[in-house]
């Protein structure tokens, strides 16, 4: 008996242009929220044109998923004939390779490094207060109103976790890029949920940073594999987001190096123009969301730079330090191909506590992957508390209260945010340290926080 394989390719085809039949593929919300922003709908808010997908489909294309952003569609097919015959068409521009289904000549899987520790408890309080975010949950700001998605490789067993009891409802929807036969809460999904304990599990001697929000959990990553196809799927993830009118999306996933090594990005791309998904989530800066992605675990490797699409302008990306503010030696540095400082800004990715998604226990583990959704949370907590703020100036905030604003650099970029500082609109530079002093008083049935010599009221106004 004589098996044969079959070998599915992976492409990307992107179109000449849109036509009558693309359709308005924003929703009610995300109207509402380009009006408030005054930004303009666009031919990027329309569909892809669906007399061109419905001709593939006829040729004999498996329609994985369209882009609205990138005007195209990743299909899947079985021969090289077919794509010829496609590239012929005259409404194709442009086909790129993606991914395929041969089995790997060698073992040489590059997911997200997990860097996982061990599972001693631990007092988490240190990783919110090293941001001074704890100074946001004591005025009651814990997220309310803003909408966070968590881009992902899935979030395993999240239904059955009580950490997540008291923030369950709060998930509006789910959504998969691509077929899972494990689900989105599958086994193969805990990175996912490690990521989303950071922002929204709650348990004795735990709370996340923005457990007030509401969120969105969106599979994209496909855990078996790494193929720049995953790389379009993260496109498809932000552009659901946008279309529901999602504030932020957290995004611990990055690209460069593959499985196939003719795939690799080169450093020269990192530009934050020349990849799909870096130009997607520059899009979705700019269709009014705030995007935060994991600048990438390879700073101790040979690679040592960031990935796509932490490249991107206009977004922030997050390095890891230790809760004494040292940066973590994986934690990938910059610049960009075309000089800009990354990462960003930089929060607690080494020995961070986390939400376990097999024994529902609080465990610490380490990577970029979990300062991510950390500064997410923060950034949701800064905006309920300023609702009338733009992304850019709730990311502006962030930014300059970072203790190295005045002197960034390629491993802490502009250094790690003051939450507080971020809120009032104070400038002066702060050292983060475990030795901060800071009490209330009541005077005069007036409530003073009084912080490292200085005295503010309960809005921030500093008073002496």
């Amino acid at each position: 008996m004589h098996l044969f394989l079959i070998i599915l390719n992976f492409f990307f085809v992107t179109f000449t242009d849109k036509n009558e039949s693309s359709k308005l593929s924003i929703g009610e919300q995300a109207i509402l929220q380009r009006e408030k922003w005054n930004i303009p709908i666009d031919s990027m808010d329309y569909s892809v044109s669906e007399d061109y997908i419905t001709l593939l489909t006829q040729m004999g294309a498996l329609i994985c998923h369209t882009s609205r952003w990138m005007n195209g569609v990743t299909i899947q097919v079985k021969s090289d004939s077919l794509i010829q015959h496609i590239q012929q068409l005259p409404f194709v521009k442009h086909i790129q390779p993606t991914g395929h289904t041969a089995p790997l000549s060698h073992n040489h899987h590059r997911k997200k490094q997990f860097l996982s520790l061990d599972t001693t408890y631990g007092e988490m309080r240190a990783q919110i207060e090293q941001i001074k975010l704890t100074s946001l949950h004591q005025l009651g700001y814990h997220g309310q109103g803003i909408s966070i998605a968590i881009i992902d490789g899935g979030f395993a067993n999240i239904p059955n976790l009580t950490s997540f009891n008291a923030t369950r409802n709060q998930i509006l929807g789910t959504f998969s890029i691509y077929e899972d036969s494990t689900g989105i809460y599958g086994q193969e999904g805990s990175h996912g949920t490690a990521c989303f304990s950071a922002i929204a599990a709650v348990k004795q001697n735990y709370i996340g940073a923005a457990t007030s929000s509401y969120y969105y959990l969106i599979q994209s990553e496909e855990m078996a594999t790494e193929m720049p196809k995953e790389a379009d799927n993260l496109v498809r993830s932000l552009e659901i987001a946008d279309s529901l009118g999602v504030n932020i999306a957290s995004i611990s996933l990055g690209y460069a190096k593959f499985d196939d090594t003719t795939w690799n990005y080169q450093y020269s791309q990192l530009d934050g123009q020349s990849l799909r998904a870096s130009k997607a989530a520059l899009i979705a800066a700019r269709k009014g969301m705030l995007v935060v992605v994991a600048a990438g675990n390879e700073g101790n490797n040979d690679w040592k730079y960031i990935s796509s699409p932490a490249d991107a302008d206009s977004i922030i990306t997050v390095g890891a330090v230790d809760l004494q503010a040292n940066i973590a030696p994986f934690s990938s540095i910059g610049p960009t191909a075309d000089g800009r400082i990354k990462p960003d800004v930089c929060a607690t990715g080494r020995n961070t506590h986390l939400i376990s998604s097999n024994t529902d226990s609080i465990y610490l583990s380490s990577g970029t992957s979990f300062a991510c959704p950390i500064i997410a949370g923060m950034a949701a907590c800064l905006w309920s508390a300023l609702p009338n703020e733009n992304a850019m100036q709730i990311r502006q905030r962030i930014i300059q209260s970072s203790h190295l604003y005045a002197t960034p650099n390629n491993v802490y970029g502009h250094g790690i945010p003051n939450a507080w500082n971020a809120y009032t609109g104070q400038t002066d530079i702060y050292q983060p340290t475990q030795n901060t002093i800071q009490y209330k008083t009541l005077t005069n049935r007036t409530i003073l926080i009084h912080r490292n010599g200085h005295t503010y009221d309960i809005l921030g106004n500093i008073v002496q």
